[in-house]
């Protein structure tokens, strides 16, 4: 219990300072979020979600990390953060009646971040005690083994979903930032329309992603 009490101070030199980089990239894409929603005064209601739901996983990542990010850990955030990910798959039908496949996928990579947030918000850091602590009270040996056996498929399945979210968050991080190239700005009609509205928007949108992938992979 005594490694828990004092998270950051547990903290390598090495790991404290990727820490840091990450709570100010993730403290710049909030600020950069809430100006944009701020000059979006004809923005609709959608919309004005989004800039809200993009703002508050951004400041939380940027406080996960530290002792108050223990806060942000458990069932209701986790729920919540759920909620959040069915949030942009499921208004990406707002006001269509067509082109919805190409709606919905260009909201996924909002809804994987939300869906990174709620897994890395599943349970408290440090996780359940070890099972060969029961063995005190008398626990059989069969018992204790087949709880092994269930740790294990559990961490497996448990690494397989943060390899997944992990893979989706750096492609989307890639193509986003990608984008944002001179040379790659060659997008015509809605896209481009969007890219001059919010010029930054594929460097915050990339760099977002990016931390976020880095997070999922890194204890904290």
């Amino acid at each position: 219990m005594d490694q828990e009490a004092h998270p950051v101070s547990d903290k390598t030199p090495a790991a404290l300072i990727v820490h840091c980089m990450l709570t100010l990239l993730f403290v710049i894409v909030a600020l950069h979020v809430l100006r944009r929603g701020v000059r979006s005064p004809g923005a609709d209601g959608r919309d004005r979600v989004d800039h809200l739901l993009h703002f508050a996983m951004a400041a939380a990542m940027a406080i996960m990390p530290w002792s108050l990010g223990r806060s942000l850990t458990g069932r209701t955030t986790m729920l919540l953060c759920a909620a959040a990910t069915l949030w942009f798959p499921l208004t990406a039908l707002y006001r269509r009646t067509t082109g919805r496949v190409a709606a919905i996928a260009g909201r996924l990579p909002s809804a994987a971040g939300m869906a990174a947030m709620a897994w890395m918000s599943r349970m408290p850091h440090g996780g359940a005690a070890p099972a060969h602590e029961t063995l005190a009270g008398g626990v059989p040996v069969a018992h204790h083994t087949a709880a092994q056996g269930a740790a294990a498929s559990g961490s497996m399945t448990a690494d397989l979903v943060t390899a997944a979210l992990t893979l989706c968050l750096l492609g989307y991080a890639v193509r986003s930032l990608l984008r944002s190239m001179p040379t790659l700005r060659t997008a015509a009609g809605t896209a481009h329309r969007a890219a001059a509205a919010d010029p930054y928007g594929h460097v915050r949108d990339g760099a977002m992603a990016l931390g976020t992938a880095v997070m999922l992979v890194l204890p904290h």
